[in-house]
């Protein structure tokens, strides 16, 4: 296993993705025409996986989901994965992550489809632990989004934890967010707010504030998750203050327009979280190899 126990890997979600993505890599007959043309299926190498910079990991379990699936579609065994590493350890260029060895066919059409995956994952991981790191000390954590690449959302979720980032909601389902629009249709924020508690009582509601009377009255109706959006670090620091006066306990999220240069003053605030949609939606990759040691 190359998951870290506490980081719960979405296995099922992961195998459907990589299903699709070898479907559209191989086309309807599962064919790599330069593998098979090149390569006996008796053929065996060694390969390693290998950090072409530093940063975070995550996603090592990929590795085996891609080979097994592989396997099975060319009627071969899967190749067996040595790691070297946990998701969620820092690695530094020329670190050896993993050591896979068995048919060569098996490694050659599953290498793009394992570090695609696997380099997109470890992209989101780092970046999230830039932001863990900027945090640290302040009691505020960092949160995620629904920014999210379409079909990868729980990977990509996966990522942000093994980068030491928090999850926020997993979807519309599990918790209720008022935002200005759902104000406006509802003509008012108590509107909203009470409509939401009158069908779904049992879910979680956040309210989205933008100033610090609307945060008061969000509190005043017994909301105790507010997103304070796009607010001023002088006026984010008001609006704690006022919400802490109310002796209600009260999470308060800050989100847009944030950025590393900025974030610890923003979490100095009082703040307990920073939501930043970039985690999942402007994270760059992080450079993986696979290369053949042993032919």
């Amino acid at each position: 296993m190359t998951d870290s126990p506490d980081l719960a890997f979405p296995r099922a979600e992961a195998a459907a993705l990589v299903r699709t993505a070898l479907d559209e890599d191989l086309g309807p007959d599962s064919l790599d025409v330069t593998t098979l043309a090149t390569f006996p299926r008796e053929a065996t190498a060694t390969a390693q996986v290998v950090a072409r910079e530093s940063g975070v990991v995550a996603g090592m379990p990929v590795l085996t989901l891609v080979l097994d699936e592989v396997a099975g579609r060319l009627g071969l065994a899967t190749p067996e994965v040595r790691p070297a590493i946990w998701d969620g350890e820092r690695v530094h260029r020329g670190d050896v992550l993993a050591t896979v060895t068995g048919s060569t066919q098996v490694l050659l059409v599953a290498e793009r489809t394992m570090l695609n995956i696997v380099s997109r994952l470890s992209g989101v991981a780092t970046h999230t632990r830039h932001w863990a790191d900027a945090l640290e000390g302040t009691g505020c954590t960092v949160l995620d989004t629904r920014k999210t690449t379409p079909g990868m959302r729980a990977l990509e979720k996966y990522a942000v934890r093994a980068g030491g980032g928090t999850n926020k909601r997993m979807g519309l389902y599990d918790t209720a967010m008022i935002k200005d629009n759902h104000k406006l249709a509802a003509g008012s924020l108590t509107a909203a707010y009470g409509a939401i508690r009158e069908r779904f009582p049992q879910v979680p509601v956040e309210v989205e504030v933008t100033t610090v009377e609307e945060a008061l009255e969000a509190v005043g109706m017994g909301a105790r998750f507010l997103l304070c959006d796009n607010m001023s670090v002088a006026q984010l620091r008001e609006t704690v203050t006022a919400v802490r006066a109310t002796g209600e306990q009260v999470e308060l999220e800050a989100t847009g327009g944030l950025s590393l240069a900025v974030a610890r003053e923003y979490a100095e605030t009082g703040v307990d979280h920073l939501s930043v949609g970039a985690l999942t939606h402007s994270s760059p990759i992080l450079d993986i190899a696979l290369d053949i040691v042993e032919p």
